[in-house]
């Protein structure tokens, strides 16, 4: 599988200028993702998956975000999507209908997680007779036009947090807006506005309790390994430094956090992804200032990954590295 995943890197490296160019992802790429198997890479290998444990999906998220940011952002939203279907409390239904296309990538998942965010609700579930009905904004949704179904996360009755299946298309109900990025530009993020969307219970995932020091934490590492990737693609085009051992530092500390050490590694991983990225520009030269050049495209990755998947624990430590005060 390594010499798969190597060369479909090296697709999406020679790709890479164009799709940072780009409104959407090119179909190839998600046809040559679902080639590889990496829609199912975490399922078990009886559900036709890869049967890869998570941490070593962590060094494939690396790679693939080290040679085509955008496509890698998109590809792990998906993981969303096959954890839900694959989790044994999920409805029978559900996994007997969806599973097999979600792993081969022929039913590609979104996210739309509003209802994990700390403070009052910004997208809530309120039960009616024929399911649930979704109100509120998701203001950050990849994928839009590349994904099938999004796995809604409202919060419901009694302050629990509601898991939903909606289809990703404008529908009565659902209105998307482009939010247009400084980087990534074609993973086509949306927001996603609904206004008394009727999900049907059939599309009903589960329901559990809303817990804001759990989401601090919770599927944070897969979100660190794209920082990895653009500090590993700057660290190669500097050549052999000093960076590249604390490129392994950083991937080490995210290995081994928990629950109240993730959000600073987090910090530590997207921190030194900006630093390397500057001294890629430095160690160019002008020729960085020039439109298209790599060093100017991984600059801008660099610090969209300073704000993506943040949480307030994630930017307090940020802001702290910053501003040397740690």
């Amino acid at each position: 599988m390594s010499a798969t995943i190597d060369e479909l890197a090296a697709r999406l490296l020679s790709d890479a200028a164009d799709v940072d160019a780009a409104d959407a992802l090119p179909a190839e790429h998600l046809r040559g993702l679902a080639r590889a198997g990496l829609f199912g890479i975490f399922a078990p290998v009886a559900e036709g998956g890869l049967g890869l444990s998570r941490p070593e999906t962590w060094p494939v998220v690396e790679e693939l975000a080290s040679a085509c940011l955008a496509t890698a952002f998109v590809w792990i939203q998906h993981f969303g999507l096959l954890e839900a279907l694959l989790d044994p409390a999920a409805p029978a239904e559900l996994r007997a209908e969806l599973l097999p296309g979600t792993v081969r990538g022929e039913v590609r998942g979104g996210l739309a997680l509003a209802g994990l965010l700390p403070g009052p609700p910004r997208l809530t579930a309120t039960p009616v007779a024929s399911g649930w009905r979704l109100d509120g904004q998701a203001p950050w949704v990849t994928g839009w036009g590349a994904v099938n179904l999004l796995l809604v996360a409202a919060r419901g009755p009694q302050d629990s947090v509601v898991r939903l299946l909606v289809e990703a298309r404008d529908q009565p109900g659902l209105a998307a807006a482009r939010q247009r990025l400084a980087a990534a530009n074609a993973s086509a993020t949306v927001r996603l506005t609904f206004d008394g969307l009727v999900v049907p219970e059939e599309r009903y995932v589960g329901r559990r309790p809303f817990d804001p020091v759990r989401q601090q934490s919770e599927g944070l590492r897969s979100n660190g390994s794209l920082a990895l990737g653009v500090a590993r693609r700057c660290c190669a085009m500097i050549g052999p430094s000093a960076l590249d051992d604390e490129l392994s530092r950083c991937r080490a500390e995210l290995d081994a956090a928990g629950t109240g050490t993730m959000p600073a590694a987090r910090a530590r991983a997207s921190a030194f992804a900006a630093r390397a990225a500057q001294t890629l520009t430095v160690t160019r030269g002008s020729t960085s200032a020039l439109a298209g050049d790599p060093a100017g495209r991984l600059t801008r990755e660099a610090a969209f990954l300073l704000v993506f998947g943040s949480r307030p624990a994630i930017r307090e430590s940020l802001l702290d590295r910053l501003t040397g005060c740690s």
